[in-house]
Protein backbone atom coordinates (compact mmCIF):
# COMPACT_ATOMS: atom_id res chain seq x y z
CA UNK A 1 0.00 0.00 0.00
CA UNK A 2 1.44 3.37 -1.03
CA UNK A 3 1.90 6.48 1.10
CA UNK A 4 -1.03 8.89 1.30
CA UNK A 5 -1.17 12.58 2.09
CA UNK A 6 -3.30 13.45 5.11
CA UNK A 7 -6.11 14.87 2.97
CA UNK A 8 -6.44 11.48 1.23
CA UNK A 9 -7.11 9.58 4.48
CA UNK A 10 -10.47 8.71 6.04
CA UNK A 11 -10.51 7.11 9.51
CA UNK A 12 -14.04 5.78 9.98
CA UNK A 13 -15.49 3.81 12.91
CA UNK A 14 -18.43 1.53 12.08
CA UNK A 15 -20.93 1.55 14.94
CA UNK A 16 -24.39 0.04 15.45
CA UNK A 17 -26.62 -2.16 17.53
CA UNK A 18 -25.46 -5.80 17.52
CA UNK A 19 -26.49 -7.71 14.42
CA UNK A 20 -27.00 -4.72 12.10
CA UNK A 21 -24.29 -6.00 9.77
CA UNK A 22 -21.12 -3.98 10.41
CA UNK A 23 -18.74 -6.89 9.88
CA UNK A 24 -20.53 -7.97 6.69
CA UNK A 25 -20.32 -4.39 5.50
CA UNK A 26 -16.56 -4.21 6.10
CA UNK A 27 -16.23 -7.43 4.09
CA UNK A 28 -18.20 -5.90 1.22
CA UNK A 29 -16.09 -2.73 1.30
CA UNK A 30 -12.82 -4.68 1.38
CA UNK A 31 -13.92 -6.96 -1.47
CA UNK A 32 -15.24 -4.12 -3.64
CA UNK A 33 -12.04 -2.10 -3.17
CA UNK A 34 -9.85 -5.09 -4.06
CA UNK A 35 -8.49 -5.56 -0.54
CA UNK A 36 -9.63 -9.19 -0.57
CA UNK A 37 -10.40 -11.65 -3.35
CA UNK A 38 -13.42 -13.24 -1.71
CA UNK A 39 -16.47 -12.01 0.18
CA UNK A 40 -16.22 -13.42 3.72
CA UNK A 41 -19.34 -14.41 5.66
CA UNK A 42 -19.91 -14.18 9.42
CA UNK A 43 -21.88 -17.44 9.42
CA UNK A 44 -18.98 -19.23 7.75
CA UNK A 45 -16.42 -17.79 10.21
CA UNK A 46 -14.12 -16.50 7.47
CA UNK A 47 -14.35 -12.71 7.75
CA UNK A 48 -11.18 -10.64 7.98
CA UNK A 49 -12.09 -8.68 11.12
CA UNK A 50 -13.60 -11.50 13.22
CA UNK A 51 -10.42 -13.56 13.53
CA UNK A 52 -10.53 -14.40 17.26
CA UNK A 53 -11.68 -17.99 17.99
CA UNK A 54 -14.41 -16.69 20.31
CA UNK A 55 -15.66 -14.34 17.59
CA UNK A 56 -15.77 -17.18 15.06
CA UNK A 57 -17.53 -19.47 17.53
CA UNK A 58 -20.12 -16.94 18.70
CA UNK A 59 -20.48 -15.18 15.31
CA UNK A 60 -20.22 -11.73 16.89
CA UNK A 61 -17.54 -9.04 17.00
CA UNK A 62 -15.71 -8.82 20.33
CA UNK A 63 -12.59 -6.82 19.43
CA UNK A 64 -12.24 -3.62 17.42
CA UNK A 65 -10.31 -4.21 14.18
CA UNK A 66 -8.63 -1.86 11.71
CA UNK A 67 -9.14 -2.71 8.04
CA UNK A 68 -7.52 -0.44 5.43
CA UNK A 69 -8.83 -0.24 1.89
CA UNK A 70 -7.92 1.91 -1.11
CA UNK A 71 -10.55 3.72 -3.17
CA UNK A 72 -10.38 6.58 -5.68
CA UNK A 73 -6.78 7.51 -4.86
CA UNK A 74 -7.62 7.63 -1.16
CA UNK A 75 -7.18 5.29 1.79
CA UNK A 76 -10.08 4.47 4.09
CA UNK A 77 -9.18 2.98 7.48
CA UNK A 78 -12.29 1.12 8.63
CA UNK A 79 -12.62 0.41 12.35
CA UNK A 80 -15.06 -2.46 12.83
CA UNK A 81 -16.43 -2.36 16.39
CA UNK A 82 -18.61 -4.64 18.55
CA UNK A 83 -22.32 -3.92 18.64
CA UNK A 84 -23.04 -5.52 22.00
CA UNK A 85 -22.84 -3.32 25.14
CA UNK A 86 -20.64 -5.87 26.94
CA UNK A 87 -17.73 -4.71 24.78
CA UNK A 88 -18.37 -0.96 24.86
CA UNK A 89 -14.73 -0.30 25.77
CA UNK A 90 -13.68 -1.40 22.29
CA UNK A 91 -16.13 1.10 20.77
CA UNK A 92 -14.84 3.93 22.96
CA UNK A 93 -11.29 3.14 21.91
CA UNK A 94 -12.19 3.20 18.22
CA UNK A 95 -14.16 6.45 18.49
CA UNK A 96 -11.24 8.11 20.28
CA UNK A 97 -9.02 7.73 17.19
CA UNK A 98 -11.64 7.99 14.41
CA UNK A 99 -12.34 11.18 12.49
CA UNK A 100 -15.89 10.11 11.60
CA UNK A 101 -18.46 7.39 12.19
CA UNK A 102 -20.58 5.23 9.93
CA UNK A 103 -23.80 4.25 11.72
CA UNK A 104 -25.25 1.00 10.38
CA UNK A 105 -29.01 0.48 10.82
CA UNK A 106 -30.89 -2.71 9.95
CA UNK A 107 -33.71 -2.19 7.43
CA UNK A 108 -35.80 -4.76 9.32
CA UNK A 109 -35.14 -3.97 13.00
CA UNK A 110 -34.68 -0.23 12.51
CA UNK A 111 -33.25 1.98 15.25
CA UNK A 112 -32.60 -0.18 18.31
CA UNK A 113 -31.52 0.57 21.88
CA UNK A 114 -27.79 0.39 21.27
CA UNK A 115 -28.10 2.36 18.02
CA UNK A 116 -29.11 5.39 20.08
CA UNK A 117 -26.34 4.78 22.58
CA UNK A 118 -23.70 4.58 19.84
CA UNK A 119 -25.10 7.72 18.24
CA UNK A 120 -24.76 9.58 21.53
CA UNK A 121 -21.15 8.44 21.98
CA UNK A 122 -20.24 9.70 18.51
CA UNK A 123 -22.11 12.95 19.15
CA UNK A 124 -20.20 13.59 22.38
CA UNK A 125 -16.96 13.39 20.41
CA UNK A 126 -18.35 15.72 17.75
CA UNK A 127 -17.81 13.16 15.00
CA UNK A 128 -19.37 13.72 11.56
CA UNK A 129 -21.61 10.77 10.66
CA UNK A 130 -22.99 8.90 7.68
CA UNK A 131 -25.79 6.36 8.07
CA UNK A 132 -26.22 3.16 6.08
CA UNK A 133 -29.56 1.34 6.04
CA UNK A 134 -28.47 -2.28 5.60
CA UNK A 135 -30.19 -5.60 4.82
CA UNK A 136 -32.66 -4.23 2.27
CA UNK A 137 -32.71 -7.73 0.76
CA UNK A 138 -34.27 -9.22 3.93
CA UNK A 139 -37.92 -10.06 4.47
CA UNK A 140 -39.86 -7.17 6.06
CA UNK A 141 -37.17 -4.63 5.11
CA UNK A 142 -38.65 -1.14 4.85
CA UNK A 143 -36.52 1.85 3.85
CA UNK A 144 -39.09 4.63 4.40
CA UNK A 145 -40.10 3.40 7.84
CA UNK A 146 -36.50 3.11 9.05
CA UNK A 147 -35.59 6.53 7.62
CA UNK A 148 -38.48 8.05 9.59
CA UNK A 149 -37.21 6.29 12.72
CA UNK A 150 -33.73 7.68 12.17
CA UNK A 151 -35.12 11.19 11.76
CA UNK A 152 -37.36 10.98 14.82
CA UNK A 153 -35.08 9.06 17.20
CA UNK A 154 -31.55 10.06 16.16
CA UNK A 155 -31.65 13.37 14.28
CA UNK A 156 -34.14 15.37 12.18
CA UNK A 157 -31.12 16.40 10.09
CA UNK A 158 -30.69 12.90 8.64
CA UNK A 159 -31.12 13.30 4.86
CA UNK A 160 -31.60 10.53 2.31
CA UNK A 161 -29.06 10.60 -0.52
CA UNK A 162 -30.28 7.35 -2.02
CA UNK A 163 -33.57 5.53 -2.52
CA UNK A 164 -33.74 1.74 -3.05
CA UNK A 165 -35.26 0.20 -6.16
CA UNK A 166 -37.33 -2.71 -4.92
CA UNK A 167 -37.09 -4.39 -1.52
CA UNK A 168 -36.70 -7.80 0.07
CA UNK A 169 -36.03 -10.41 -2.65
CA UNK A 170 -36.77 -7.78 -5.34
CA UNK A 171 -34.10 -5.32 -4.16
CA UNK A 172 -32.24 -4.67 -7.41
CA UNK A 173 -30.82 -1.18 -7.40
CA UNK A 174 -30.40 2.29 -5.91
CA UNK A 175 -31.42 5.74 -7.07
CA UNK A 176 -28.60 8.27 -6.62
CA UNK A 177 -30.38 11.49 -5.62
CA UNK A 178 -27.35 13.63 -6.52
CA UNK A 179 -27.18 12.56 -10.16
CA UNK A 180 -30.85 11.47 -10.34
CA UNK A 181 -29.74 8.28 -12.04
CA UNK A 182 -30.51 4.67 -11.18
CA UNK A 183 -27.78 2.14 -10.46
CA UNK A 184 -28.80 -1.48 -11.04
CA UNK A 185 -26.94 -4.47 -9.60
CA UNK A 186 -26.48 -7.11 -12.28
CA UNK A 187 -24.28 -10.23 -12.33
CA UNK A 188 -21.97 -8.97 -9.60
CA UNK A 189 -21.52 -5.58 -11.24
CA UNK A 190 -23.38 -2.27 -11.54
CA UNK A 191 -25.13 -0.68 -14.48
CA UNK A 192 -26.37 2.90 -14.67
CA UNK A 193 -29.80 3.59 -16.10
CA UNK A 194 -32.90 5.75 -15.89
CA UNK A 195 -35.07 5.99 -12.81
CA UNK A 196 -38.06 3.61 -13.08
CA UNK A 197 -41.19 5.57 -13.95
CA UNK A 198 -43.08 4.40 -10.86
CA UNK A 199 -40.33 5.80 -8.59
CA UNK A 200 -39.80 9.12 -10.41
CA UNK A 201 -42.12 11.16 -8.19
CA UNK A 202 -40.73 9.64 -4.98
CA UNK A 203 -37.17 10.31 -6.13
CA UNK A 204 -37.99 13.94 -6.95
CA UNK A 205 -39.53 14.41 -3.48
CA UNK A 206 -36.43 13.05 -1.74
CA UNK A 207 -34.16 15.00 -4.12
CA UNK A 208 -35.87 18.28 -3.21
CA UNK A 209 -35.45 17.60 0.51
CA UNK A 210 -31.76 16.82 -0.03
CA UNK A 211 -31.19 19.98 -2.09
CA UNK A 212 -32.91 22.07 0.59
CA UNK A 213 -30.65 20.54 3.28
CA UNK A 214 -27.56 21.28 1.17
CA UNK A 215 -28.66 24.86 0.52
CA UNK A 216 -29.18 25.59 4.21
CA UNK A 217 -25.49 25.00 4.99
CA UNK A 218 -24.21 28.02 3.06
CA UNK A 219 -25.56 31.57 2.75
CA UNK A 220 -24.76 31.85 -0.97
CA UNK A 221 -26.44 28.51 -1.70
CA UNK A 222 -29.43 29.55 0.41
CA UNK A 223 -29.88 32.76 -1.59
CA UNK A 224 -29.57 30.91 -4.88
CA UNK A 225 -32.11 28.31 -3.73
CA UNK A 226 -34.60 30.91 -2.46
CA UNK A 227 -34.33 32.82 -5.73
CA UNK A 228 -35.51 29.70 -7.54
CA UNK A 229 -32.21 28.84 -9.23
CA UNK A 230 -31.18 25.21 -9.52
CA UNK A 231 -28.11 24.13 -7.59
CA UNK A 232 -25.48 22.28 -9.63
CA UNK A 233 -24.31 18.82 -8.63
CA UNK A 234 -21.01 20.28 -7.41
CA UNK A 235 -22.87 22.83 -5.28
CA UNK A 236 -25.08 20.13 -3.77
CA UNK A 237 -22.02 18.02 -2.93
CA UNK A 238 -20.24 21.08 -1.52
CA UNK A 239 -23.24 21.95 0.66
CA UNK A 240 -23.71 18.40 1.91
CA UNK A 241 -20.01 18.08 2.73
CA UNK A 242 -20.01 21.34 4.65
CA UNK A 243 -23.16 20.29 6.48
CA UNK A 244 -21.76 16.86 7.32
CA UNK A 245 -18.48 18.24 8.66
CA UNK A 246 -20.32 20.80 10.80
CA UNK A 247 -22.85 18.30 12.15
CA UNK A 248 -25.80 19.99 10.43
CA UNK A 249 -26.44 17.15 7.97
CA UNK A 250 -26.26 13.36 8.33
CA UNK A 251 -26.41 11.71 4.88
CA UNK A 252 -28.30 8.41 4.69
CA UNK A 253 -27.32 5.70 2.20
CA UNK A 254 -28.63 2.18 1.70
CA UNK A 255 -27.86 -1.29 0.39
CA UNK A 256 -27.19 -4.90 1.31
CA UNK A 257 -23.80 -5.79 2.75
CA UNK A 258 -24.46 -9.53 2.56
CA UNK A 259 -25.12 -9.35 -1.19
CA UNK A 260 -22.50 -6.62 -1.69
CA UNK A 261 -24.97 -4.11 -3.09
CA UNK A 262 -24.12 -0.45 -2.54
CA UNK A 263 -20.55 -0.76 -1.23
CA UNK A 264 -18.93 1.23 -4.02
CA UNK A 265 -21.41 4.10 -3.68
CA UNK A 266 -20.84 4.10 0.08
CA UNK A 267 -17.08 4.47 -0.34
CA UNK A 268 -17.63 7.33 -2.78
CA UNK A 269 -19.73 9.02 -0.10
CA UNK A 270 -17.08 8.47 2.59
CA UNK A 271 -14.50 10.24 0.45
CA UNK A 272 -16.83 13.07 -0.62
CA UNK A 273 -18.45 13.88 2.70
CA UNK A 274 -16.37 12.59 5.62
CA UNK A 275 -13.37 14.51 6.99
CA UNK A 276 -9.70 13.79 6.56
CA UNK A 277 -7.41 14.24 9.61
CA UNK A 278 -6.71 17.77 8.32
CA UNK A 279 -10.38 18.66 8.71
CA UNK A 280 -10.46 17.65 12.37
CA UNK A 281 -9.01 19.45 15.44
CA UNK A 282 -5.85 18.04 16.98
Amino acid sequence: MKDYAADKLRNVALISHGGAGKTSLTEALLYTSGGTDRLGKVDEGNTVSDYDPDEIKRKITINASVLPCEWSDSKINLLDTPGYPDFIGEVLGALSVADAALVVVCAVSGVEVNTGRMWTLAERRGLPRLLFINKLDRENAHFDRVLEQIQSELSPHAVAMQVPIGSEADFKGIIDLITMKAVFFENGGVKEGSIPEELQELAETYHEKMVEAAAETDDDLTMKYLEGEELTQDEIIQGLRHGTLSGKVFPVLCGSAYLNKGAGLLMDAMIHYLPSPQDRPA
